[in-house]
């Protein structure tokens, strides 16, 4: 019989551990039914269940040494499996062999508690014939032998919701269920206009109260105000363009704002909703900065816990420049392009209101900027947390799900700073729906933009020692941090370094760089009198001095990937100026763009095809991480990484999201958008 296993640790971000148990001895009738099935096993015919249960226990695979050390098993073929009086139940065993962590999969029966299984695991009761259900790795692999016990999991085979995943569900069915019946409502009334047939004595009543609604602007709103998102950041105003719930109004007018066939008005348009000469390679550098993240979070979420060729995907990846696609830090260069392109917009949007309003900074048009943000952002991003908690509640999970995400996904308990947009002051394991953390990131440095342009219109000596000073303040902040706490320069893909997350990568202080940046880049072409580039030398330079920086962040970023062993000059230097001079060059794209001097990567950044995909890129942000997820954690096996395999990945992945956040976007988002409270 095996050693009963002894060592008891703690596994890091998961919810129970083992000290605290009191359990001594398995519970009667779990102990009957597992010596029924470990009986069974040893016969010579055993029955069909037995086998079943047998065969999904995880097993040792190849190339362990290459990161293959987790023994899955086989979770569905395990719950199919129905004894004399009960039926397999999947359980996880979380051990280490002296650095080596990892999970086996076993199959028990489901009168067994997690308790009931660690004592079974720990007493070495499973057995088959004279070896143990869960050998150790074998000592060709590792030196040790000895097996030490971080933790059991059981996953359940029914689904049990509670109220607030019910609540969850039911905000989402709502949310949906208003657009679809305010687009049937709409519906029957073009259908009633349009007939020819003299209204009848029994339908004169309900004709007077559609003919009532179809003088309210019955054919909805322009291609414009169906991006309104758009105008509200350049601007414009267009609350005269749009339904408005008003008194005179009423609830005909919210629900033309809320139908498809205002919504979805728009949307796949070839013209842009940035006036002339406006900034029309925004949507190239939207768009192509978002399908770097998708594919950035395609490759990155199944390493942290789901590869079976981990050490392989190390060794190529990380090690090689070309695969700037997927590896993290360069890729989240990508999200400071997205702050850059967040403070040109706010400032432009705020100087545009400021022109509307006879030239006056009020603390009302202040607030009404923030409102329109708020509404902008909010609807979508709480239908996106209420459907995650709800698919989390429904959904029969893999494996894999467990020690992913159950930690990272903590809305139950902090939904609230959602709700708020201060997610990202929370730490890191904490923030519900962890990718959200940008839009409090966001939302904090939109709302510094009013006092920046109120410094700008008071003195431009204290705007410009404001502004100096924010900018030094974030590159020092963001260098002493990573000095002092020994931070890599961007988050390993084994998230081994907590602290980096922690203290600088979701926190404002050291992420404000770029968007201040925006901010003063957006003053200056909403004020601009001339052009900035006179000769073509200076286009020249320009070019070569942004693609140069550009290069040398990503190459930097291969050569300082390692987490340094102590206070790192190079690292501190990096970490603190990194990100600034990224969206300078892409500051400088913009500029050259603007000017006449981009050339052929004007016209691609330019064109149409971008518009579209501009329309729905808030959503395919928000969405496209629950399809990784879901992805992710309904794998019953690992996932081997090869570069065509995760391309697919990548582009299945894709294409979900622009079919769902289309849907997202005219159901959830333009509605909010489309309303303007108060008269017409």
């Amino acid at each position: 019989m095996a050693p009963c296993l002894v060592a008891f640790l703690l596994f890091a971000g998961c919810s129970a551990a083992l000290e605290n148990k009191q359990a001594t001895t398995v519970s009667q009738k779990c102990s009957e039914d597992t010596d029924t099935f470990l009986q069974e096993i040893n016969q010579d015919n055993p029955k069909e269940y037995a086998v079943l249960m047998y065969d999904a226990f995880g097993k040792m695979g190849s190339n362990v040494k290459g990161g293959n050390a987790n023994r899955p098993g086989l979770m569905q073929q395990c719950r199919s499996a129905h004894g004399p009086a009960f039926s397999g139940q999947y359980c996880q065993v979380f051990l280490r062999q002296e650095t080596v962590q990892y999970f086996v999969g076993i199959c028990l029966p489901d009168s067994c508690g997690e308790d009931d299984v660690q004592m079974l695991v720990l007493c070495g009761k499973l057995e088959f014939g004279q070896n143990s259900l869960i050998p150790p790795l074998p000592s060709i692999l590792v030196n040790d032998s000895t097996q030490e016990m971080i933790m059991t999991h059981c996953l359940s085979n029914t689904i049990a919701p509670d109220a607030s995943d019910v609540t969850c569900l039911f905000v989402c069915c709502a949310m949906v269920a208003i657009p679809l019946a305010a687009t049937l409502f709409k519906a029957v009334i073009r259908w009633q206009r349009n007939r020819e047939v003299r209204p009848t004595v029994e339908s004169a009543g309900l004709n007077a109260g559609l003919n009532l609604y179809g003088a309210m602007n019955i054919n909805g709103s322009s291609n414009s105000d169906v991006n309104s998102g758009s105008s509200e950041e350049n601007g414009n105003d267009s609350s005269k363009r749009t339904p408005a719930c008003s008194p005179r109004g009423g609830v005909p007018r919210c629900l033309d704002a809320f139908s498809l066939q205002t919504t979805s008005q728009g949307i796949f348009s070839a013209s842009s909703s940035v006036p002339a000469g406006g900034h029309s390679c925004l949507n190239g550098i939207r768009v192509l900065s978002l399908l770097w993240i998708i594919c950035g979070h395609s490759a990155q979420f199944p390493v942290i816990n789901n590869l079976d060729n981990y050490k392989d995907w190390k060794k190529t990846v990380e090690h090689n420049p070309l695969h700037v696609l997927t590896i993290s830090g360069p890729v989240f260069l990508a999200v400071d392009t997205f702050l850059l392109l967040g403070g040109l917009l706010s400032a432009r949007s705020l100087l545009g209101s400021i022109n509307g309003a006879q030239d006056k900074l009020s603390p009302s048009l202040v607030a009404s900027y923030l409102f329109r943000r708020i509404r902008r952002i909010q609807p979508l991003h709480l239908f996106v947390m209420c459907l995650t908690i709800g698919l989390i509640s429904v959904v029969h999970w893999g494996p894999y799900w467990f020690p992913f995400m159950d930690t990272m996904m903590d809305c139950k308990t902090y939904w609230w700073a959602n709700l708020l947009l201060i997610s990202n002051l929370l730490p890191v394991h904490e923030i519900c729906i962890p990718w959200t953390w940008y839009l409090s990131l966001d939302f904090q440095c939109y709302a510094t933009t009013p006092l920046l342009v109120y410094f700008y219109r008071l003195h431009r000596g204290v705007f410009w020692l404001v502004a100096g000073g924010l900018l030094l303040m974030t590159t020092v902040a963001s260098a002493v941090i990573t000095a002092l706490l020994q931070l890599p320069v961007f988050q390993p893909s084994t998230l081994t370094s907590e602290n980096y997350v922690l203290s600088y990568y979701v926190r404002p202080h050291t992420r404000y760089g770029p968007f201040l940046i925006g901010i003063l880049m957006g003053i200056y072409l909403t004020s601009k009198k001339d052009h900035l580039l006179k000769q073509k030398w200076q286009a020249a330079l320009g070019w070569f001095c942004c693609l140069s920086v550009m290069a040398s962040l990503v190459g930097l970023a291969f050569i300082l990937r390692e987490t340094p062993a102590r206070p790192s000059v190079s690292h501190a230097l990096y970490q603190g100026l990194h990100r600034q001079l990224w969206a300078l060059a892409v500051t400088w794209i913009i500029l050259a763009c603007e000017e006449g001097y981009g050339g052929f990567i004007k016209s691609l950044l330019s064109l149409r095809f971008w518009i579209p995909l501009s329309n729905i890129s808030y959503a395919c942000y928000l969405t496209h991480p629950v399809f990784i997820i879901l992805y992710i954690g309904l794998q019953e096996t690992p996932i081997h990484y090869t570069d065509i395999n995760f391309m697919y990945l990548f582009l299945g992945h894709l294409l979900l999201t622009l079919v769902a956040s289309y849907v997202f976007t005219v159901l959830v988002e333009k509605p909010y958008l489309l309303l303007r409270w108060g008269s017409t």
